[in-house]
């Protein structure tokens, strides 16, 4: 259980530099994912082949790994789409309501009833966004006002009910398949999905490049091999032991990374106002409360005899 969370715990300080990464690459959200993901598959292609480790997949598996890809194609480009529209920092904190839509949406998974306080928790946290969503960000500097913040909000509230949907079909996978199997699969699977879409983007958007320009090739790689083939794998081995909402708990640890690091690098801290501070402290304030809850929970537990 150790190993497992400190598998997780460093899988979640690498995605923490996503948003820093994806401010950095000049390409738009669906370009700079397709790179993510061609270059991941890749990595990954090279070192299963290496250890000689590929794995056959039962069909109706291969069909949940398909749709998962997929789902993950979706996620990131909503995520990479709020950091554009809006900062990297509203991208990250909207990230934080995962665990809250875990928690509302594993019972239909698992056939459990709703727990109220859960419920609660989680209008809460909903109420932490709608504030950041309404109150208007500063915009004392021409320089600091947002594209679209409004819409940046909205795309990373999407981004985070994805990734709550596919933490929990992932974990019945992860019994059955090696971490690195998974995530090529995966990986794959969206690239395909990207690349399937690539011409109607193309020509809906004619002006975006499509090519990589200075630097991004090296963000491009550090953030297809460093925040997904090895994040990625590292978070797949820690649900073998750990539970999806265990993890959502784990992965509200990343917004707080990213928005550390988004103030230091780019200084966000200058474009946003009073209303994203107290969406911040509801979002936080729920997650401590259904952590503590979840604790409290085990403790009341009766051993068993």
């Amino acid at each position: 259980m150790k190993n497992s969370l400190l598998q997780l715990h460093a899988a979640v300080l690498l995605w923490g530099f996503t948003g820093v990464l994806g401010r950095a690459i000049s390409l738009s959200a669906p370009v700079l994912v397709w790179y993510r993901m061609i270059v991941a598959f890749f990595i990954l292609a090279l070192i299963i082949t290496y250890r000689r480790q590929w794995q056959q997949f039962a069909k109706r598996d291969l069909f949940s790994v398909i749709g998962i890809g997929i789902l993950f194609s979706i996620h990131w480009v909503s995520f990479f789409a709020s950091i554009k529209f809006a900062n990297a920092s509203v991208a990250m904190i909207c990230l934080a309501t995962a665990g809250i839509f875990t928690a509302l949406l594993y019972p239909f998974v698992s056939k459990t009833t709703f727990n109220i306080r859960e419920l609660l928790l989680g209008l809460i946290a909903i109420a932490g966004v709608c504030c950041i969503y309404v109150l208007q960000p500063a915009q004392g500097h021409p320089e600091h006002s947002m594209k679209n913040f409004k819409l940046g909000v909205l795309l990373g509230v999407v981004a985070s009910l994805i990734s709550a949907v596919f933490t929990i079909l992932n974990k019945p996978l992860t019994q059955k398949y090696a971490s690195r199997n998974l995530v090529f699969l995966e990986m794959l699977s969206g690239f395909l999905f990207l690349s399937m879409l690539a011409p109607f983007y193309i020509m809906r958007f004619p002006e975006q490049h499509v090519v990589p320009q200075g630097w991004d090739f090296l963000w491009i790689f550090i953030l297809g091999y460093c925040c997904t083939v090895w994040g990625q794998s590292l978070a797949m081995q820690s649900l073998r032991k750990l539970s999806p909402f265990t993890v959502s708990l784990t992965v509200n640890i990343e917004p707080i990374y990213g928005i550390i690091l988004a103030f230091i690098f780019y200084q966000e801290n200058e474009q946003l106002g009073w209303g994203f501070y107290v969406g911040v402290l509801l979002i936080l304030a729920s997650i401590l409360l259904q952590t503590t809850s979840m604790l409290f929970r085990k403790k009341k537990r009766p051993a068993l005899s």
